[in-house]
């Protein structure tokens, strides 16, 4: 009977996969520089992959689309599903360690330095992928339907107040970081993946601000605008100017604002769950 019941639960319960993602996070601080250096590099290529997808998918369309929203959030969580399956160091994902900081097992210049590596390793991970795909010519896609979208895209992002970029930067990275807890839970691929595929849906499908994410399509926004061919121009009858609030300017903002909102959702999925589950451990 004991082996049957065994066999039945397949997932790890609340309690569980709260002290499964604790081990988690214990072993990100244990790697080497290094190789912290090389997952995150990774992971700010898988989520700009993610980024691509996204902007493949919602390429075309017309006003709003509440469907069409939530396709384009299936496609983007490729980005974390790359990052949770095959395993790399996204910064979003790592504020969670504000766990290991209360419990007293991770210093804060230690945390801190980790999360610099990280973030910026991101970056540079994004904005590789992203000049890659402008340069092969991804953005003409669709007669320039794609880089017409990343432009929109951008300049939706850029055209925000600060306020709204720092209430949409905490919302989504409180559900990156469900995600990502929600994973742990899960003992078989398949399980991860479908972990990870409704939170992120649901941040894209709602127009959420993830830092990782728009160091890829802000940069793609900007390349599209300062450096598409007249051949893009034409075949989407709109120019550079249609999109003035696209700036480097905004877009560097947009990332230092939404970089803080996510550190703070980050962190309150973190805390939550340690109040609820590790606090007494």
């Amino acid at each position: 009977m004991a082996d049957e019941a065994e066999l039945a639960v397949d997932d790890a319960s609340p309690a569980q996969t709260a002290r499964n993602t604790l081990d988690y996070l214990c072993g990100k601080v244990r790697k080497a520089s290094s190789e912290v250096l090389v997952l995150s590099l990774l992971a700010g290529g898988y989520i700009a992959f993610g980024a691509i997808v996204f902007l493949v998918v919602g390429a075309g369309g017309e006003g709003f689309s509440g469907p069409g929203h939530l396709l384009a959030g299936l496609g983007f969580s490729v980005g974390l599903i790359l990052v949770i399956v095959a395993g790399a160091e996204l910064f979003t994902g790592d504020t969670l360690l504000v766990v290991n900081r209360i419990r007293g097992t991770l210093d804060a210049g230690t945390m801190w330095r980790f999360w610099t590596l990280v973030y910026f390793a991101n970056f540079a991970g994004a904005l590789v992928i992203a000049a890659l795909f402008v340069v092969a010519g991804g953005h003409m896609a669709g007669e320039g339907a794609v880089g017409l979208n990343a432009l929109e895209v951008g300049a939706s992002k850029t055209g925000k107040s600060v306020v709204a970029i720092l209430a949409s930067g905490i919302l989504a990275n409180m559900l990156v970081c469900l995600a990502v807890w929600a994973a742990q839970a899960a003992r078989t691929v398949p399980g991860k993946i479908l972990a990870v595929i409704g939170p992120i849906s649901a941040f894209v499908a709602a127009g959420f601000e993830h830092s990782v994410a728009n160091m890829s399509l802000l940069p793609i926004a900007l390349m599209v605008k300062g450096g598409a061919g007249p051949e893009f121009w034409a075949a989407t009858g709109v120019s550079a100017a249609d999109f003035p609030e696209l700036t480097l300017g905004s877009a560097v903002l947009n990332l230092v604002v939404c970089t803080i909102g996510n550190t703070l959702g980050g962190a309150s999925i973190g805390l939550a769950y340690w109040y609820a589950f590790l606090r007494k451990a």
